[in-house]
């Protein structure tokens, strides 16, 4: 029996704001389609609105463009759902959980903030590559952490019950996450410095520190944060796995593939139809089959189940 799949990152809904962008048909550099996840076997699929900060429309207009791309799909489309905490990945059905990636959109404001919440985001990230004035981010030009803003909406997201995610974030910044959030963190699409000496990746200590408070680390396909080279496969996303598996246990560990967020990808995990050709690797690699159920599915669902 295939195994479920849950996928903590990707950004198809820029795609469909900016490209047009439809779920039922697949247009250049396009990876998330309705048949490709269906083929991957991916029951629950988190969508991410980033906002270009390059572009004339505002963040703020953009992350509202996406919102509503969302609604429209869930909405028009019978096969995707959103999570709830009682979804079963036997229904047939595709989850859905509503992110944000860089909260420009917010301009620091906990009132546009819980206006997100009520439109259904569910978990933000502070920054892309850039600082900004909530954090500090991992590829940004001055190191720093959560500003004074940030550490507000940081707290008001405890509040309210909204998942805060550290990918992109400053290593300063995710040691204040580490000492202010109440609720786990987690990092939807980060892999391991060990492996691969890149800002966006978590060191050791970092990764630890997440799942001892009860998060996960989601392991992105982006070639340049999985090996030197920058040409990954699919052994290198799993000995990026299995590092997380080896050094915080295998309940902390799932996937983040950022899928329609990059140009070039794995030359054996093109989209989300070749997700079970991962799951393969890692039982070939050793996982037994109840720890790759937990990979693949559980542990992100079970993670993400408290913010809904």
């Amino acid at each position: 029996m295939a195994f479920y799949a849950a996928d903590a990152h990707c950004d198809f809904l820029f795609g469909a704001m900016e490209y047009g962008w439809t779920i039922g048909t697949q247009k250049r550099n396009q990876t998330i389609t309705r048949d490709n996840l269906k083929r991957g076997n991916v029951a629950l699929q988190v969508l991410a609105a980033w906002a270009d900060t390059t572009l004339r429309v505002p963040p703020l207009e953009q992350v509202l463009i996406m919102i509503d791309r969302y609604r429209a799909l869930i909405e028009t489309d019978p096969a995707f759902v959103p999570f709830t905490r009682d979804f079963d990945p036997a229904s047939g059905k595709i989850a859905t959980l509503l992110a944000i990636e860089g909260a420009e959109a917010l301009g620091g404001s906990p009132s546009i903030l819980r206006d997100l919440y009520r439109l259904g985001v569910r978990a933000m990230m502070f920054t892309w590559n850039a600082n900004n004035e909530l954090a500090g981010a991992a590829q940004g030009k001055r190191r720093r952490g959560l500003t004074e803003t940030g550490r507000e909406i940081l707290r008001e997201m405890n509040r309210i019950g909204m998942a805060f995610d550290v990918s992109h974030l400053s290593d300063e910044g995710i040691d204040d996450a580490l000492k202010l959030c109440d609720a786990p963190i987690f990092a939807s699409h980060s892999n391991c410095r060990a492996l691969c000496d890149a800002p966006r990746c978590l060191s050791d200590a970092h990764i630890k520190a997440i799942a001892e408070r009860g998060g996960v680390i989601g392991i992105n396909f982006y070639g340049p944060q999985l090996c030197e080279s920058g040409y990954a496969e699919i052994k290198d996303i799993v000995r990026h796995i299995t590092h997380v598996a080896e050094l915080a246990g295998v309940n902390a560990v799932c996937i983040g593939s950022d899928f329609d967020g990059m140009q070039r990808y794995p030359k054996d995990l093109k989209n989300p139809s070749d997700l079970p050709a991962l799951f393969d690797a890692l039982l070939n690699a050793g996982f037994t089959r109840a720890e790759v159920e937990r990979i693949a599915y559980r542990n992100l669902s079970e993670y993400l189940r408290q913010f809904v």
